[in-house]
Formats: structure tokens, sequence, C-alpha cells
């Protein structure tokens, strides 16, 4: 099977799925075209390049964090003038029951990333993208791949110098 990850786009069969979290999947049947339209964020889906179904999708808007909501190894590094920094927000990322353990949802989480340093290179300033896990299940996932908790905020960070580093 060739999977393929796109920008979202309205052809894409999507009626039918299903991650486990009612919200997560009625915002791609339901208001994910809305969001685009209204610049709230991007969506990115992987398909199947035959059936062209969505199997998994994530978003991604500009965001800020607090100064002080850095890790304090990274915040001595920005001056203490900007009360906010930029990131990059990983609003959503959700895969479908049907293609979990295939290493599908790690597939999803680097294009986001690399899409995430490539803008903060080449378009927008971030100095990291921040995550906001669902659930525990999501929470472990994340740091799976690097990313810490943020104190005070059930968020996670994972500083754009680290993902340059990955060479993804």
């Amino acid at each position: 099977m060739n999977f393929i990850t796109v920008p979202f786009d309205r052809s894409l069969r999507r009626d039918h799925f299903s991650c486990g979290h009612s919200s997560l999947d009625e915002y791609l049947q339901k208001q994910v075209s809305q969001d685009i339209k209204k610049k709230l964020s991007l969506c990115f889906v992987l398909s199947d390049e035959l059936k062209r179904e969505v199997l998994g999708y994530y978003t991604l808007a500009n965001g800020s964090i607090p100064y002080s909501e850095v890790p304090e190894e990274l915040r001595k590094k920005y001056p203490r003038s900007y009360h906010y920094i930029p990131v990059t927000l990983l609003g959503r990322l959700a895969l479908h029951k049907s293609a979990r353990g295939k290493g599908l949802g790690g597939r999803l989480l680097v294009d986001a990333l690399k899409r995430s340093a490539i803008a903060s290179e080449t378009s927008i300033a971030s100095v990291a993208v921040v995550a906001d896990p669902i659930d525990e299940t999501a929470e472990q996932f994340y740091l799976h791949f690097g990313f810490v908790k943020l104190p005070d905020s059930g968020r996670m960070f994972l500083n754009m110098k680290t993902i340059n580093k990955l060479n993804l």
C-alpha cells in the first residue's frame, strides 16, 4: 500500500474516520474545512493513495507560549523582553483505529515536525513545536519522540533546534 501525506482536500473520504476520540473524529468530519477557510489551522492527512481514505491527520497553527513556560534550560537563551515565545502548535494528531501498530502515527508526527522546521527556517519564526496531548496514551507517544512537559499547562514542547538535529 502506498501512503501519502497531503494537505486536506474535501474529496478525501473521511466519513468513516474513527480514532477512538469522538472530538477528533467529529473535527475531521465536520469542522476542518471551516477552520482552514477561516485560517485557524491547516490540516494534513495521511491516506492510501488509491482509496483516498483518510487514515490519519494532524493540524498546525501559529501560536505562542508565555516566556515563563519555556523549559528552564532554554529560557535563558531568549531575551526576557519577550513575554511570549513564538511556537508552532500541533493542535490535533489522530490515527484511524485500523491503521494502528504500523508506525503511521510516527510517520504523521515526523511529517508535522518536518513541515514545522521548514516553515521556521523559511517562512515564519518558531522556536518549538507544542502539542496538546488528548490523553495519557498521547502524552506517552510524544514523550517517546523527545517532547518534554511544560509546567502547569499540560502541553508538551519540542525545541526546533532538536527537531533540526533529528535529520528527518
